[in-house]
């Protein structure tokens, strides 16, 4: 039930068509008897910056998720962002701070990282590889650093954006060592594709399956279809994985507690969900 006391959170995206939030968000609130709603609002890029800061002149509105196409033009928008945003160079949360204004933050990195910890891989010092460092990747690669991984290489069809990132991580975490433009999973203890590749039948695989130790941890960020073929060539070798829906609820707990509601833990979050 939706009443004059609900909080909003606002989806921010387009199309909207294909979001899956709220009917993740909203099941666990009603269960959890929480007055906040997740409401999909469908924002163009030429409207959207005006947008944002209007949306949080409402006196009901608790926060915003964020989605494409607006991650890296709202970490212009916000106040002030945490440094795994600055590293991603994109937000996908954002919440009102009554001494800073709008606080920006990004959790695709998080929930990955909180899954493959689930899974028992321990990150501190490991060598990891991210293929693709567009939103997404540049957030897993910001998570990393800060979980302590050793070495980080990272890469991208274009090198432009590879540079940019390493330029980011070299300035906000600079313990990390940093390979840029190396896409070998040869000798690596975490291989993660970070791009779009699998999401269509016929895609190149992101990166020589033939070159991956069974000890390699396979991670993945495409949703759908769940078992990526990449993911299912890095099974065939013996490889632990992480499926690309499991980023998803694993940040959720992360959103949760950026946004001051009680957490829910992650299999709470798949039992009630309506996807």
């Amino acid at each position: 039930m939706i009443s004059g006391t609900t909080r909003l959170i606002a989806h921010l995206g387009v199309p909207t068509a294909s979001f899956k939030s709220p009917m993740i968000y909203n099941p666990y609130f009603e269960n959890a008897g929480i007055d906040a709603i997740v409401v999909p609002m469908g924002c163009g890029p030429a409207d959207y910056p005006q947008f944002l800061r209007m949306l949080f002149r409402l006196s009901n509105i608790h926060g915003a998720l964020v989605t494409m196409p607006h991650k890296v033009t709202t970490l212009g928008l916000v106040d002030s962002a945490s440094d795994t945003a600055r590293i991603a160079g994109a937000c996908n949360a954002v919440r009102l701070d009554a001494e800073c204004g709008l606080r920006g933050d990004m959790f695709d990195g998080e929930g990955f990282v909180r899954g493959v910890r689930r899974k028992g891989l321990e990150l501190s010092g490991i060598r990891a590889l991210v293929v693709g460092c567009g939103g997404v990747g540049s957030a897993i690669a910001a998570s990393l650093a800060a979980a302590g991984v050793g070495q980080l290489a990272i890469c991208d069809a274009n090198p432009q954006l590879a540079e940019q990132l390493a330029a980011r991580l070299q300035r906000h975490a600079p313990k990390v060592a940093l390979r840029v433009g190396h896409n070998d999973p040869a000798d690596v203890d975490l291989a993660v594709n970070a791009t779009p590749l699998g999401m269509k039948p016929g895609d190149a695989l992101p990166f020589d399956v033939t070159r991956l130790d069974p000890q390699t941890f396979v991670g993945e960020v495409v949703l759908l279809p769940e078992t990526t073929p990449l993911l299912a060539a890095a099974r065939a070798r013996g490889c632990r994985t992480q499926v690309g829906l499991d980023m998803l609820f694993e940040q959720i707990p992360a959103y949760l507690e950026f946004f001051g509601f009680p957490v829910a833990s992650p299999e709470t979050l798949r039992k009630l969900a309506m996807v």
